[in-house]
């Protein structure tokens, strides 16, 4: 059983026929529809108070949450998850304060819903509006991760969304910590607590069941590692937006200024190596000047190189490195692991990225206007960066306050998913007696 998996297995409630545990979970998202109605007609000054709200009992509550943040996390490490699997976990104090924050900063943002996205009057004299509305009610999968708990709660209330939450055995304690605080703070501000509920009592089976709830779940939002991913985008029957995988991959240029190459590398690959925006492989163009000195400081900083018989040459005497494999080139390590191929041109660094990247983040390192134009015409990733760390790529940093998940789709919503992606649109349409002849 491979740590994600392992970390992602539920227990069954054995207590309950299939016909009864299939009822439980429709009639949770059916408490889920009724709540999203009231949610929906909210305004904004009353979706705020309850955000800062939700920060403020956050950061009161907090030796709760982490009481049982102590309990899964000491429970995964006995049971040997990986320890990329247990910093996602673990939450501090530093932690809930940053997310108590991004709910402050929710609700800073402006309301999506009821914004025009487009608005006319035509010849015949009716007035026609396109308006966001909310998609009523958002389900999301989960791994280890109870920031998650927290950011879609935060984002389905801004935009008008009751949520309905699995997030996994791992983090069981700390979600039904947090979703008890959310859940509280709404009945205390006069809004259904309904608005976020959890299904996690009822397992793997329950996931399953809410897979299936066609009709009442409007989106599923799976977010977490590969296998979680693929398993819900092939079962689901509700509509899904896949989010979350990253091979990432970043092009050192034959131009770029070393000390910015170093500085970018060690940041992309070292400063949270377990997350979706991390650089898993680095593309060095063979004339580059920087290759040597930025592959150094990589080992240095502890780093396991996988590097192509070309690239082996560019090492520093003595460093260990292991020989890369095909397997490499597909790989999200999601740990102090990097693959490394020396490549000829950017064309060449394109057709490498093509093949293997999960279209989630790509970047290049660059002094050439004319190879970092080239490179972002011809990466079709859901977001591409210039001379900057792929860690950038995070709802927090590009100011959407939090985000949902990542999506690396091509639909209505690609990339960090904020508070506009978690909106559809109705038409309206005002006439004065016009009919259509």
């Amino acid at each position: 059983m491979t740590d994600v998996q392992a970390e992602t297995t539920p227990r069954t409630d054995d207590a309950l026929s299939p016909d009864q545990l299939t009822a439980a979970v429709h009639a949770i998202a059916d408490r889920s529809r009724i709540a999203s109605r009231t949610l929906g007609r909210a305004n904004r000054a009353r979706k705020d108070r309850v955000l800062h709200a939700i920060a403020d009992a956050l950061v009161a509550r907090r030796d709760t949450v982490l009481a049982a943040n102590r309990t899964d996390v000491e429970r995964g490490r006995a049971s040997g998850t990986s320890a990329y699997l247990l910093d996602r976990l673990t939450l501090d104090a530093v932690r809930i304060d940053g997310l108590a924050a991004a709910l402050r900063q929710l609700a800073a943002l402006p309301d999506p819903i009821g914004t025009a996205v487009r608005a006319e009057t035509l010849p015949n004299g009716l007035r026609m509006r396109q308006v966001r509305v909310p998609l009523g009610v958002v389900a999301a999968i989960y791994e280890a991760r109870p920031n998650v708990t927290v950011d879609i709660a935060g984002l389905a209330l801004k935009s008008g969304n009751a949520v309905v939450l699995r997030g996994g055995s791992a983090a069981a304690a700390t979600n039904a910590a947090l979703v008890g605080i959310i859940r509280d703070t709404l009945e205390d501000h006069g809004l259904p607590d309904d608005a976020v509920l959890t299904i996690d009592e009822f397992g793997r089976e329950g996931a399953r069941v809410l897979m299936e709830a066609r009709g009442r779940i409007d989106v599923l939002i799976p977010r977490g590692g590969r296998d979680l991913i693929q398993s819900v985008v092939a079962s689901a029957r509700v509509p899904v937006i896949e989010t979350g995988e990253g091979n990432v991959h970043i092009l050192l240029d034959e131009s770029a200024d070393e000390e910015m190459a170093i500085d970018i590398l060690l940041n992309a690959k070292t400063q949270r190596p377990s997350v979706c925006n991390t650089v898993e492989t680095l593309l060095v163009h063979s004339r580059s000047r920087a290759a040597a000195g930025v592959l150094a400081a990589l080992v240095r900083a502890g780093v396991v190189l996988h590097v192509d018989e070309r690239s082996r040459a560019l090492l520093p005497a003595g460093a260990d490195a292991r020989p890369a494999t095909e397997d490499d080139w597909s790989r999200e390590y999601m740990q102090l692991d990097l693959a490394v191929r020396t490549v000829d041109s950017v064309d060449e660094a394109l057709q490498h990225i093509r093949r293997w990247s999960t279209g989630h983040s790509e970047a290049i390192i660059t002094n050439s206007l004319a190879s970092s134009e080239e490179f972002v015409a011809g990466v079709d990733s859901a977001a591409v960066l210039v001379n900057a760390s792929t860690r950038f790529v995070d709802g927090s940093e590009l100011g959407l306050g939090a985000e949902v998940g990542i999506s690396t789709q091509k639909m209505h919503a690609r990339g960090p998913m904020g508070l506009a992606e978690l909106t559809t649109t109705k038409w309206i349409v005002q006439g004065e007696g016009q009919i259509r002849r």
